[in-house]
């Protein structure tokens, strides 16, 4: 198939979701007390990281311009999570309950671009494996919100 500004629009928007979760994951990081949480979050702030490089390099294989930062709605959205912990001293579930909101937006958006149907064969297998990705770690941040609750 051949690659297109649309689609590289579309995998920009893929990659700054990507620095958005990575920052926000950094962010509940450090406002959760649970050892375990905390290195969950980092671990997925990695993964997050590595998403943003893998699209990096699929955008730029093509000749197209990756974006370099995150968007003014995730700090938007880490601000408020910044104010909400204030507020709820830290409520570890409050945190858990914003990651998987923040994640079912990007699995949204994941499976708005898969839908296309006419992107490279490098582009749809990179955005499948990270969209699964991103399905079992709402998953996991389900059963951490269980065991907090």
């Amino acid at each position: 198939m051949k690659y297109t500004e649309e689609i590289s629009n579309n995998l920009n928007e893929l990659l700054i979701k990507n620095y958005d979760a990575e920052k926000g994951y950094k962010h509940a990081a450090e406002n959760v007390s649970s050892h375990t949480l905390k290195h969950f979050f980092e671990r997925m702030s990695s993964e997050r990281a590595e998403f943003a490089r893998e699209l990096k390099t699929e955008i730029l294989r093509y000749g197209e311009e990756p974006e370099d930062s995150g968007s003014f709605k995730g700090v938007v959205h880490r601000n408020w999570m910044t104010l909400k912990s204030l507020f709820l001293s830290n409520d570890e579930e409050a945190i858990l309950e914003e990651v998987i909101r923040g994640e079912e937006k990007s699995l949204e958006s994941y499976f708005n671009i898969l839908r296309e149907r006419n992107l490279p064969a490098s582009t749809d297998a990179l955005l499948f494996k990270q969209k699964t990705a991103i399905q079992t770690t709402i998953n996991s941040v389900k059963k951490q919100e269980e065991l907090v609750s």
